[in-house]
C-alpha cells in the first residue's frame, strides 16, 4: 500500500529549487527573476532548521550567474532542465520514500523544452531516492494534500482531455490512490484566469492544516471571484474548514491579466515564502499566512519578474521529506 505524501508543513531534509537559466525562454525578465529566485532560496536557507537547499541550474552558465547571488548555505548543482517548474517536472516523494515520477507532456503541449521529461529521474537519482514511474500525466501543482490521504484539485487541469484523454473522474481518484496514496479527493472547479497550466490548484487553494483548506477572499474588481466563491462551497459541501486569505486582486502585465496570487507560497521548515506584487494587499496577505504558521516566520518577497513565466514560489520548488 501507497503511503500519501507529508504534507507540506512536515519536516523537509532539502528542497530543489529551479534557477532561470536560459535566456531564450525568458526574455527580459531573466535577471530579475534570477534576484527573485535567489531571495527565496537564501530565505529557506537563512532559518533552514535542517532543511537543505539545493538551487538547480540548468547549465554552467546559469551556475556562474548565479554563484553571487546566493548565500554559503545554498548549494549550486547543474542539472540540465528546460524550464524551472520543478513542483511539476521533478518526482513525488510518497510517505514510504518513493519517489514517483510521473508523465509530463509540456502543460498539455503547450510548452515542450528538452530536459524537462526526464529531470525528475536524473534528480531522484543523484539524491539516491528509490524511483519508480507511472504512465499517467500527474504535475505536482496540480494537487495538493494534506497527509491523510486528503488531496485537492481542479477538474479543468487533472481531467483535461490535454493530459490524459481517456482519464475519468473516477479512474483519476483510482489511480491517485494507488500512486500516491490519496483515498479522498476534493474536486475543484477551475483554476485562475489566463493561468496556461490549466487549472494548477497551487494557485487557487491549499492545505494549511488537516482538513483545512486555504482560499483567497476576492477583492473589487478581481478576475477570479466567481472561481473562488465556487471553490469555497465545494470545499465546505465536501466537509473541508475553509479559512481565507486576501487575494492581489486584478493584476495587470502588457494589458492582460496575470493569474498573480498569494496561494503560491512554499512551506519551509522555517519559512514560509510568499510571494508579492508591490499590491495593497501584500502585507495583508502576509500576516494571514504567518497566522496559519505560527512556529515559522512568513516572509514576503517579491515575485514579480518569476510571475512573468507564468508561476511562483511553489512552483519553482519541490521539497523532498524527512522521513
Amino acid at each position: 500500500m501507497t503511503l500519501p505524501p507529508p504534507p507540506e508543513w512536515a519536516q523537509h531534509d532539502a528542497v530543489w529549487i529551479g534557477f532561470p537559466s536560459h535566456p531564450e525562454i525568458w526574455g527580459p525578465p531573466l535577471e530579475g527573476a534570477r534576484a527573485e529566485t535567489a531571495a527565496f532560496a537564501n530565505a529557506i536557507a537563512a532559518q533552514g532548521r535542517g532543511e537543505r537547499v539545493l538551487l538547480v541550474a540548468a547549465d554552467d552558465e546559469a551556475a556562474a550567474a548565479a554563484r553571487p547571488l546566493i548565500d554559503a548555505q545554498v548549494e549550486l548543482i547543474v542539472e540540465p532542465f528546460g524550464d524551472v517548474w520543478l513542483r511539476d517536472t521533478a518526482a513525488i516523494v510518497t510517505g514510504d520514500g518513493s519517489a514517483r515520477d510521473f508523465g509530463f507532456n509540456g502543460w498539455g503541449g503547450k510548452f515542450h523544452f528538452p530536459g524537462d521529461e526526464d529531470v525528475g529521474a536524473r534528480l531522484a537519482q543523484r539524491q539516491g531516492l528509490r524511483f519508480e514511474t507511472r504512465d499517467w500525466v500527474v504535475e505536482g501543482g496540480a494537487i495538493d494534500g494534506d497527509g491523510t490521504g486528503l488531496v485537492v484539485t481542479t477538474e479543468q487541469c487533472l481531467l483535461n482531455r490535454n493530459r490524459n484523454a481517456a482519464l475519468s473522474q473516477h479512474s483519476a481518484e483510482a489511480r491517485l490512490h494507488a500512486d500516491l496514496g490519496y483515498d479522498r479527493v476534493l474536486w475543484l472547479g477551475d483554476g485562475l484566469v489566463n493561468d496556461h497550466t490549466d487549472g494548477h490548484v497551487d494557485n487557487l487553494a491549499r492545505f494549511v492544516g488537516v482538513n483545512r483548506l486555504a482560499i483567497p477572499s476576492p477583492e473589487e474588481n478581481d478576475p477570479n471571484w466567481l472561481i473562488y466563491q465556487d471553490a469555497v462551497r465545494r470545499a465546505e459541501a465536501f466537509g473541508v474548514e475553509v479559512v481565507r486569505i486576501p487575494s492581489p486582486g486584478r493584476v495587470i502585465v502588457d494589458d492582460e491579466v496575470v493569474p498573480a496570487s498569494y496561494m503560491n507560497f512554499y512551506i519551509g521548515n522555517a519559512v514560509v515564502a510568499l510571494p508579492t506584487y508591490g499590491m495593497p494587499n501584500d502585507e495583508a496577505a502576509v500576516a494571514a499566512v504567518q497566522a496559519l504558521f505560527p512556529d515559522r516566520e512568513a516572509v514576503g518577497l517579491r515575485a514579480d519578474h518569476i510571475l512573468t513565466g507564468g508561476g511562483s514560489f511553489h512552483c519553482i520548488s519541490q521539497q523532498l521529506p524527512k522521513l
